[in-house]
C-alpha cells in the first residue's frame, strides 16, 4: 500500500540541493506527485508531496539525518488526500493582484477570501522592480476553490474594491 507524505525542506541554498533529495527518495521507491522549489532570499524552500511505500518511511526519515546535520530543516507530514471529497463541486477561479507594493497585501486579500469560504490552492507572490520607475511593484497568482453556493459577484467584486482600496489591480477569472 502507498503512503503519501508531505517534506519540506529549508536551509541555505547551495548548488545540487534537488538532485541530493530526490535521490533519497529514488533510493526508497518514492515519487514526488506535486512539489514547489524556491530560492527565497539567501536559502533554499522545498515543498514535496512524495508517494512512498508501505514501510519505507522510517528508513527515509533516517536517511534525511544527512541533510539535517548539513543544517538542513525538514519535517515530514504524513497526509491522506481527501481533498477531492471535501471540495467536490466547487468552482476553481485565478486571481492575479498587480501593484504598488506594501504591507498588508496579502492578508487584506486572504481576510476577504477566508471570510467568504474560499479555499487558498496555490499562492505564488513576487515584488518586482516597475519598468520605468524601478518602484517595488507587488504581484500575486493565486488559484481558489469557491464553494458553489456562493454567488461569483458576491466575493469577487468585493475582493476587487479591496484591491482599489490597497492601490492594486485585482483580476478574477474561472479557470477551464
Amino acid at each position: 500500500m502507498e503512503k503519501k507524505v508531505v517534506l519540506t525542506l529549508t536551509g541555505q541554498d547551495r548548488v545540487g540541493i534537488v538532485e541530493a533529495v530526490t535521490e533519497i527518495f529514488v533510493k526508497y521507491g518514492g515519487n514526488v506527485e506535486a512539489s514547489r522549489m524556491a530560492r527565497l532570499g539567501g536559502e533554499f524552500a522545498m515543498l514535496a508531496l512524495i508517494s512512498l511505500g508501505e514501510g519505507e518511511l522510517t528508513t527515509l526519515e533516517a536517511d534525511l539525518g544527512n541533510l539535517r546535520s548539513a543544517g538542513f530543516q525538514i519535517t515530514l507530514l504524513p497526509t491522506s488526500d481527501d481533498h477531492a471529497h471535501k471540495y467536490a463541486g466547487w468552482l476553481p477561479y485565478q486571481i492575479e493582484v498587480l501593484g504598488a507594493d506594501h504591507e498588508g497585501i496579502i492578508h487584506g486579500l486572504a481576510l476577504h477570501l477566508a471570510q467568504q469560504g474560499i479555499n487558498i490552492e496555490s499562492m505564488e507572490t513576487a515584488t518586482v522592480p516597475a519598468p520605468m520607475s524601478g518602484a517595488p511593484l507587488f504581484t500575486m497568482q493565486a488559484a481558489v476553490l469557491v464553494p458553489p453556493s456562493l454567488p461569483y459577484h458576491q466575493w469577487s467584486d468585493t475582493l476587487e474594491e479591496i484591491g482599489d482600496r490597497m492601490n492594486v489591480s485585482v483580476k478574477v477569472a474561472m479557470i477551464r
